[in-house]
């Protein structure tokens, strides 16, 4: 009988040694599901579904994964007998449901399941689509027709996820608990995410072929989008219903449309240059008003200057909406600026004070 560290769980598996967490399980689903014995009757079907069972209780957990890793290479575990339960005997049951999707124990002779998936209900995202429109267009209203790209409800199973049952059922494999524990033999008992529901404790019990039981697929779609009349940059038209579907039944998103203007957008380079004039003004102001900055007029001038032709660089624009932008990323300069002003300037007051003390005889007079 083979010990644990002369098994290879990740080429049971059939995944490479740095797979996520994610790529494990389904590999495990995959498998498990073709080899359980009461689907499979190949004669080795029980051993190798064993086999797959203890490979994903150990692959599946980061600390049982580090441990067997090291382990593989060269520590000194403890050899593990990987073909029998810890009590001896037969084939031991690690799920304690009847097998990982709904089937009974071996030998049991019960009816196999189909094949069900995570019933995960998620409200759908909003879908944000970005209109970009001259400054006349904007003032006097448009209407425009997008086409786009969205996840929209199964049309089969009309966003359910499931072709026939109205409803989710309790999972099967971990009886709506959404984990299971597994006796690893080495490793203990350890308790895992159900791999069948996902964690919910629900799965869709006649999953669509059509959206995989999600309720909803990729599709294009088409919008009619009003633009007001007097539009300025950065406004938002919304379509309610128009954005992603949510999975198994959940409401969908919206559409939302962004209105661009680009004589009324400040270029990132503008507004780097306006957030850079912001940050040296507090310098320029508590210099003049304190006297104690004098010595960084260089550098204030330079910040202005340096900001100045960032922005100029792009252009001037003549729509009053830049303006209120360019004002609000220097005032967001400013506020970066103020408080390290404040602190310099208090820094050099405390020093010019000390300054005008004489030293005498080990204590300073005025």
């Amino acid at each position: 009988m083979a010990s644990m560290n002369d098994k290879d769980y990740y080429a049971i598996l059939g995944v490479e040694k740095d797979a996520s967490t994610d790529e494990i399980r389904k590999a495990f689903q995959q498998k498990a599901r073709k080899l359980h014995p009461d689907v499979n009757k190949a004669p080795d079907a029980e051993e190798r579904f064993k086999e797959v069972s203890e490979a994903y209780a150990v692959l599946s957990d980061p600390d049982k994964r580090k441990r067997y890793d090291a382990m593989r290479s060269g520590s000194p575990f403890a050899g593990y007998g990987g073909g029998a339960s810890p009590q001896g005997g037969g084939y031991s049951d690690p799920f304690g449901f009847g097998g990982p999707f709904g089937w009974g124990p071996f030998g049991g002779g019960t009816t196999s399941r189909r094949r069900s998936r995570a019933y995960r209900p998620r409200a759908g995202a909003d879908v944000v689509y970005e209109l970009t429109v001259d400054a006349e267009t904007a003032s006097k209203g448009t209407r425009r027709g997008v086409t786009y790209q969205r996840y929209a409800a199964c049309g089969v199973c009309h966003g359910s996820g499931s072709v026939q049952s109205d409803h989710p059922e309790t999972c099967p494999t971990c009886g709506g608990r959404g984990h299971i524990t597994v006796d690893t033999g080495l490793f203990g008992v350890m308790a895992m995410t159900c791999p069948e529901c996902e964690g919910t404790g629900r799965v869709v019990a006649d999953p669509c072929s059509a959206c995989g039981g999600s309720g909803r697929t990729l599709t294009a779609s088409e919008v009619v989008v009003d633009v007001p009349a007097g539009s300025h940059d950065g406004d938002e038209v919304r379509v309610a219903g128009m954005g992603n579907a949510g999975t198994n039944g959940s409401e969908a998103g919206d559409f939302v449309c962004r209105v661009c203007v680009p004589e009324e957008r400040l270029t990132q380079r503008q507004a780097n240059g306006c957030n850079l004039i912001g940050f040296a003004l507090p310098f320029l102001v508590l210099g003049l008003v304190t006297g104690v900055l004098s010595s960084f007029a260089l550098f204030v001038t330079l910040m202005i200057v340096f900001g100045v032709y960032l922005v100029a660089r792009d252009g001037f624009r003549r729509a009053p909406r830049w303006w209120r932008s360019a004002g609000l990323a220097v005032l967001n300069g400013v506020s970066n600026g103020f408080f390290i002003a404040l602190f310099l300037a208090m820094m050099f007051s405390c020093s010019a004070g000390l300054g005008t003390r004489g030293y005498m005889g080990g204590m300073y007079v005025i």
